[in-house]
């Protein structure tokens, strides 16, 4: 081939090698893959305004000057505010009822410490704009948004010279924000971990690329292997966005024993629900997720009333390393993630065998 099919309009607006985004919640992974010519999203949803900011200045310490990217979650449906007992109060009776015999059902232990919530950007709106004024006075290179992009952040952020990148799951969120002139959309498929909509992969990304112009699109959802790099490429989108791909890698902070299950897993393992935080969410199945979806049980309740709901379990399971109640957040592409590399390892795989695939398809001409 005589051009890079890899060098795309996000490389040159990010100055980065590889169009790679690696999102993730271990600082460790993001500088990994920042140095070794990434792109790396930091998830700091659960983390205080001072934590953040110590987390943006480890990482700068780490990366000599190369852009990174935070993630927050700025609800627009949570209440303006309030404690977390307050809000705990509002859980019905019923739905605790259920909790309680999931818990004496599967012999779930109690937490070894308090559940904490407390700073989850996604319990109140008052708590999520206090994290995002972190990242405006900090002017980090990259605001993401789980959970789309509030149109008030964008003027604060542009003044600053951030870009702000919204993700989203249906074309009309994509149609808003690209009205509203956000930098990149992060167009995600039923495919992804975490937090995401109903829409394939392979749908979502061609069509939000056939709106969006000189915006750059960023596939994301099961994106774990060079050839699904290779086909986002092809689709319209100018990179990837991948998470589950790096839950298992060396430099990753997460428990050995999900390790060992991501390792293992297949994309069957995963299941699609809304009973860990009130939002269609893709994990590893579990005890919580199967008797949530069984006939009789309650109607999930809204965020962020499902999230409080289901962290004493969640605690419970995590605190005392129980494996066959633990849970992860987890894509459909889990079953190509086999082996325990280091971060910097997996990218040069990823675009080995993107390059490969390409060339495969086109040969040298």
């Amino acid at each position: 081939m005589n051009k890079d099919p890899l060098r795309t309009k996000l490389c040159d607006m990010l100055g980065i090698e590889f169009p790679v985004i690696a999102f993730t919640h271990c600082k460790d992974v993001a500088t990994s893959v920042i140095n070794a010519g990434g792109f790396a999203v930091l998830g700091e949803a659960m983390h205080t305004p001072d934590e953040i900011a110590a987390d943006v200045k480890w990482i700068r310490d780490r990366v000599n000057g190369k852009p990174f990217g935070i993630d927050l979650v700025l609800p627009a449906s949570v209440p303006p505010s309030g404690s977390l007992d307050e809000l705990m109060s509002n859980i019905p009776e019923p739905h605790r009822r259920f909790a309680r015999e999931i818990k004496e059902r599967y012999d779930v232990p109690d937490p070894k410490g308090a559940v904490d919530l407390h700073q989850w950007g996604g319990l109140n709106q008052e708590l999520a704009r206090a994290q995002l004024d972190v990242l405006l006075d900090e002017r980090v290179p990259v605001i993401a948004s789980g959970l789309g992009s509030p149109a008030f952040i964008l003027d604060a952020a542009h003044e600053r010279d951030i870009l702000v990148f919204g993700l989203v799951g249906k074309a009309r969120q994509a149609k808003r924000q690209l009205e509203a002139g956000v930098d990149a959309i992060i167009a995600q498929g039923y495919d992804a971990a975490g937090h995401t909509g109903a829409v394939g992969t392979f749908s979502i990304v061609a069509e939000v690329a056939a709106m969006a112009r000189d915006t750059p699109i960023i596939a994301a959802g099961g994106v774990t292997t060079g050839r699904h790099l290779a086909a986002s490429l092809c689709l319209g989108a100018a990179g990837v966005w991948t998470g589950t791909l790096w839950l298992a890698c060396r430099e990753s902070d997460v428990d050995m024993i999900i390790k060992e299950r991501l390792l293992a897993a297949t994309n069957e393992d995963t299941t699609y629900s809304r009973s860990i935080s009130g939002m269609p969410m893709r994990v590893l199945s579990c005890p919580w997720t199967q008797e949530w979806a069984k006939p009789g049980a309650p109607e999930v309740l809204n965020a962020p009333y499902q999230m409080l709901l289901s962290s004493d379990y969640i605690q419970g399971a995590n605190d005392n390393r129980r494996a066959d109640l633990m849970t992860e957040a987890a894509g459909q592409g889990v079953g190509f993630v086999t082996t325990m590399k280091p971060a910097k390892q997996i990218l040069y795989d990823l675009v080995e065998e993107a390059l490969e695939t390409f060339e495969s398809i086109v040969g040298d001409s």
